[in-house]
């Protein structure tokens, strides 16, 4: 019967984990392939500064990824209230870390979000909550984009919903083309972002020291 036993057990609460969590089978079979990757790149993986890495890195994947085990629509469920209340609401400069799915490699930066009430509206904690949700999995920066824009816009059902993100990508800055100071952005508008006044307003929003 294959084990399933969890250590470091973090404590499930309204659809997301608040610390880490690890599957001891899986962080078992990962650290067996990453003691032959080591040795595939010509490392020693028996020596001091090495023992005890492929446990490590199987334990801070199963972390970066833990994202496929997160619900993000009932993270917005677990706090929607009703309310009269139909301007603007904006969240912006969500911390973003995520993995490239074509070279494991990060990618970071910050994420802008804006979404406009149609009778309800979510816990403002619960916004940067679904970001991490997404963002900690196999990704594309677009995807990432698509995938926040439209768990907000399904679940909430508000008049539109507004999403900018801008990364660096490490893939980009450690190999290949190696710029280290590109930026991607990308961005994705429902309902009233459609509309040029809307969304120029949004982009003045996060654009602005408010401070």
């Amino acid at each position: 019967m294959e084990d399933h036993t969890i250590d470091n057990f973090g404590e499930e609460n309204e659809g997301y984990i608040k610390i880490d969590r690890y599957n001891t089978v899986k962080t078992r079979s990962i650290s067996n392939h990453y003691t032959d990757i080591l040795s595939q790149l010509g490392e020693n993986p028996q020596r001091e500064g090495l023992i005890k890495t492929p446990e490590r890195v199987a334990k801070a994947l199963q972390y970066l990824t833990h994202g496929y085990d997160l619900d993000p629509a009932k993270i917005l469920r677990s706090a929607m209230f009703k309310e009269d209340y139909s301007q603007m609401v904006v969240v912006k400069d969500i911390e973003v870390y995520s993995m490239c799915e074509h070279h494991m490699l990060p990618f970071f930066g910050k994420a802008h979000i804006a979404y406009i009430p149609n009778g309800h509206i979510v816990g403002l904690s619960k916004i940067p909550r679904i970001v991490d949700a997404f963002a900690r999995r196999l990704q594309v920066q677009e995807r990432l984009t698509n995938e926040i824009r439209d768990c907000i816009q399904e679940t909430l059902q508000p008049a539109g919903v507004a999403v900018v993100i801008e990364c660096q990508h490490m893939c980009m800055a450690m190999r290949g083309i190696q710029k280290q100071n590109s930026v991607t952005t990308t961005s994705a508008f429902t309902g009233e972002f459609a509309h040029d006044r809307t969304r120029a307003e949004f982009l003045r929003l996060i654009t602005a020291n408010l401070h």
